[in-house]
């Protein structure tokens, strides 16, 4: 009966990212004919909205686009990475000239260049003009795909961000140039490369001497991920690879964790609301995703504040809240807090007060701030009662 169960909610959940992909057939001149390619939105996708969404390209889209959704369906879930538009492009007996290459360089080449052209001039200014798009591409593919789409950074401005190379089959003098570029960015590169002790030994060797090699750059702008896996074939790693591809590229998106409070923002030499600020405006910089700093983010580095006795980073922090949203009770809590640590309970009662007059929060409740007025005043007491004794015994 389990197996069955479980059989049917895995046929549910494949249907239900199956009836949300789009599919697409989109003429093009560079090709001379049309292609098919299948789109998946975010969830709760509004085309009227403001919001901007990463695109991510997934070449070998026949058998590539599926698991991709669905690993980025988990991690949007968990919130361990920002929603995002998929492209997948349908490819099947295309695929030798989509990713034809010059026996020298590995570079695109005739029915290769084309459909270069075809994916910078065509697909992707289609997919900006009909979908709300930020600045941020990822580009996924998988053996001589992912030759085929490091060709992309050999100009002055990548169209992607980030590439999720799977097993590459590096072709030509392809390593080498790649070793070269890369360690002459001019922007921000995210660059990811999977093998496995069970891959095909040619590829396997020449994917360990390149990222051999990738390792040793130093350069700000170009961040390397590596793993080489256990167990799996030249095929079964791809769940693999991109389940920890997009984690590590998306890592600065998670909320945060304890690794990061221990590492970063206890060790850090600023106030933490400079910290805080700093991180969403990357998040900003890199994913071109504009969102505000969460309760559960406040609460974290309010509590990481307090335990570096860091009583100028929880004032900071409080005043960041309020401007944030004004209309919060979260700003002025905080602000009562500090005011209460550093003995000013007469302007602290204010700001309870104050933040009693204001929208509650889901961590902060009214009735926890009615408990924390309450106590103040009560100790407030205390010490008025205990001063009117000392001046009558005096």
């Amino acid at each position: 009966m389990k197996k069955y169960l479980l059989i049917t909610l895995v046929v549910l959940f494949c249907s239900s990212l199956y009836a949300q992909t789009i599919y697409k057939e989109l003429p093009s001149r560079y090709l001379n004919t049309s292609r098919d390619i299948k789109i998946k939105l975010p969830k709760n996708y509004d085309p009227d909205s403001h919001v901007k969404y990463p695109v991510l390209l997934v070449f070998d889209g026949d058998y590539l686009f599926e698991p991709v959704s669905g690993q980025v369906h988990f991690q949007t879930y968990f919130e361990e990475m920002p929603e995002s538009i998929i492209v997948g492009i349908v490819q099947g007996k295309e695929r030798f000239y989509d990713g034809y290459y010059d026996e020298l360089t590995g570079m695109p080449f005739e029915s290769g260049k084309r459909f270069y052209d075809f994916v910078q001039h065509e697909l992707l200014p289609y997919i900006d003009r009909e979908y709300n798009t930020s600045p941020f591409r990822v580009a996924i593919g998988h053996n001589t795909m992912a030759n085929f789409m490091n060709s992309y950074l050999f100009t002055d401005e990548p169209i992607f961000q980030a590439y999720i190379n799977i097993s590459p089959e590096y072709k030509g003098t392809m390593s080498q140039n790649l070793v070269t570029r890369l360690g002459h960015l001019k922007n921000d590169v995210f660059y990811y490369v999977a093998t496995s002790d069970k891959d095909v030994p040619k590829l396997r060797d020449n994917i360990r001497a390149t990222s051999a090699e990738l390792k040793t750059l130093d350069t700000q702008m170009f961040t390397f991920y590596f793993d080489e896996l256990q167990g799996d074939s030249h095929y079964t790693l791809v769940t693999g690879a991109l389940s920890k591809s997009l984690d590590k590229i998306f890592e600065i998106f998670k909320p945060l964790d304890e690794k990061e409070i221990n590492e970063k923002v206890l060790t850090y030499e600023g106030t933490l609301d400079e910290y805080i600020v700093n991180r969403y405006e990357r998040i900003e910089e890199y994913f071109g995703i504009s969102k505000p700093i969460t309760e559960e983010e406040f609460a974290k580095i309010v509590a990481a504040a307090e335990e570096r006795e860091d009583l100028e980073s929880l004032q900071r922090i409080g005043k960041l809240a309020n401007k944030q949203d004004p209309n919060s009770s979260l700003g002025n809590y905080y602000l009562a807090l500090h005011a209460e640590k550093v003995g000013k309970n007469k302007k602290a009662t204010k700001f309870y007060e104050s933040a009693l007059a204001l929208n509650e929060t889901i961590i902060i409740d009214k009735e926890y701030i009615k408990s924390k007025l309450t106590n103040l005043l009560e100790e407030m007491a205390v010490d008025d009662n205990e001063k009117d004794d000392e001046d009558e015994e005096n």
